[in-house]
């Protein structure tokens, strides 16, 4: 059997693909930060401040799902076409979320959104592994991280503007001239090559059960405590269900011939570590900054346009350290001390921002975010690189997909228990404090920046009060878990980045995974036998089987 697919190797065919994979991740990194300064005025005019945190969640929770879904089958039938669907999943969700009205219907447009926005990060990083090698991805990431950083300053002004100007509803109607952009990027620039086999064997009882784990594990988290008490039949049934599911997983990845989430990827010391970081990362993130928007237009005053302004230190911080960072890793080939250095910097932040107080100054707070983008621009793309530099190409969507899926466990977690948290003590904190009738003939569901501004001075008061003391202490609940990163990625091991993309070893690879699963089939038997054959006679630099 002899094997022709080639991954473009010239740097034009590199760099028509990176563009396209941009355009994508600004349409969903876009949408993860333009509801941030929307989210007050959606949730007044919805009537649906106690469902506030889910607007976030459901986007999260659905990217979450399908993460390894995408990341398994880019490695067996290629990313392409997966990537193109992802884009529409996207694009589908942004009209029902834009004609949303309800809560319920605007949560179920933006858990839509999250079942293609998961493949879009996903694929994107899985396909610059396809054409990049480790070495030269470095600068690579840090433009994605670039490029994450500059959409989540646009995203909340743009949120910001069109909240103040037509409407809130377009910052669902413009994701569809974006995604129409995306999907001609991909169609006409992505040459990607195709899957590892013709006819991949898909662990839909493992994709299934996954799905279940993850998510009872967002939901008692999100209700415990909240919505329903602890020790509630719900809370306890929910608990139950995420350890039999968890345990259930288990046991069919074991058995399973392309299991979702290889549990042979558990074997390496460096995914591990920063898996495990990564998860503490993504609680810390999405739980400071998921409500850091509403917290400056309710404390602060500012219009949501001015908040997602107040946003920029933070964004431009991160842009600078993810840029300089990756530029540093391609050049050097060093990257351990990189996110060690960003993980403490995060965890200075958060120690900071746990100080605030109503009367705090703006510019300090300014000052505060931009040290926390400092620290997460070090730290998210480097831990990608890591992980991606510790398999072969073939497994490489796989391993994204599970390194990213347990970080998002971590920003469903944050995002989770910081809103369930902060939403219970702001609920707590205003009945206890707030006279009846003092809100102006609106409930405590419904206020807004503009209701709240146009409040007496001393009821105001209460309401920036409430706010201030229910977010502000929960940021220092995150610096210990944050610190624990830091010590994780401490015990990393550097392996040099490789310099070219070795298809050999994937052949390979595929060999000691197929004995691994003690595969019986005489058909696949030979054509095991042939790859591993084809395997020792491919050019190491081109990937190029000699006949």
């Amino acid at each position: 059997m002899t094997t022709t697919t080639v991954a473009p190797t010239t740097r034009r065919n590199v760099l028509l693909v990176f563009a396209g994979l941009m355009v994508a991740m600004l349409l969903a990194s876009l949408d993860q930060t333009i509801f941030s300064t929307a989210l007050p005025t959606i949730v007044g005019q919805l009537d649906g401040v106690n469902h506030m945190l889910w607007v976030t969640t459901a986007y999260i929770l659905a990217s979450t799902i399908v993460m390894p879904v995408y990341g398994k089958l880019g490695d067996l039938v290629g990313r392409k076409w997966l990537f193109i669907a992802a884009i529409g999943l996207f694009i589908v969700g942004s009209v029902v979320g834009g004609m949303a009205g309800s809560m319920t219907a605007l949560i179920v447009g933006r858990a839509i959104q999250g079942l293609g926005g998961g493949g879009l990060m996903i694929l994107a990083q899985a396909i610059i592994a396809d054409v990049v090698p480790a070495r030269e991805r470095g600068k690579y990431s840090g433009i994605m991280g670039a490029v994450f950083a500059i959409s989540s300053v646009a995203g909340p002004l743009l949120g910001g503007f069109f909240t103040d100007g037509p409407g809130w509803r377009w910052a669902f109607w413009m994701n569809l001239p974006l995604g129409a952009i995306a999907i001609a990027s991909a169609v006409f620039f992505l040459k990607l090559p195709k899957g590892s086999t013709s006819k991949p064997r898909i662990d839909y009882a493992g994709m299934t059960v996954l799905a279940l784990a993850a998510t009872c594990l967002v939901l008692f988290t999100t209700w415990g405590g909240n919505t329903y008490d602890w020790n509630s039949p719900v809370i306890l049934g929910l608990i139950a269900g995420t350890v039999v599911a968890a345990v259930a997983f288990l046991l069919i990845e074991r058995r399973a011939a392309e299991p979702v989430i290889p549990l042979h990827l558990f074997k390496n010391r460096n995914f591990n570590l920063t898996t495990a970081a990564g998860l503490i990362v993504g609680v810390a993130m999405f739980g400071a900054l998921a409500y850091m928007p509403t917290y400056l237009q309710m404390v602060t005053g500012v219009g949501a346009t001015q908040a997602g302004f107040l946003m920029i230190p933070m964004m431009g911080a991160l842009l600078v350290s993810s840029v300089v960072s990756g530029q540093i890793v391609s050049k050097t080939g060093r990257y351990k001390a990189i996110p060690v250095v960003g993980t403490v910097l995060v965890a200075v932040a958060l120690t900071l921002m746990s100080t605030l107080l109503a009367t705090t100054a703006v510019w300090i707070i300014c000052v505060y975010l931009a040290i926390m983008g400092l620290g997460l621009g070090m730290s998210m793309q480097i831990l990608i690189l890591v992980v991606q530099n510790s398999f072969p190409v073939s497994q490489v969507g796989t391993a994204t997909a599970s390194n990213n899926f347990f970080r998002q466990i971590g920003s469903s977690l944050g995002s989770a228990v910081v809103g369930s948290l902060f939403v219970s003590r702001l609920t707590a904190s205003l009945a206890d404090n707030l006279p009846a009738g003092a809100s102006g003939g609106s409930n405590t569901n419904s206020l807004t920046p503009a209701v709240v501004n146009s409040l007496p001075q001393g009821v105001r008061n209460i309401i920036v009060g409430a706010y201030n003391e229910s977010l502000a202490p929960i940021f220092l609940y995150l610096v210990p878990l944050v610190l624990v990163a830091a010590v994780l990625l401490l015990f990393v091991q550097e392996k040099p980045l490789a310099t070219t993309i070795d298809r050999a070893d994937d052949a390979k690879s595929a060999v000691e995974s197929a004995v691994a699963a003690d595969v019986r089939e005489p058909q696949l038997a030979l054509l095991v036998a042939d790859e591993s054959a084809a395997a020792d006679r491919t050019h190491p630099s081109t990937g190029l089987v000699i006949a």
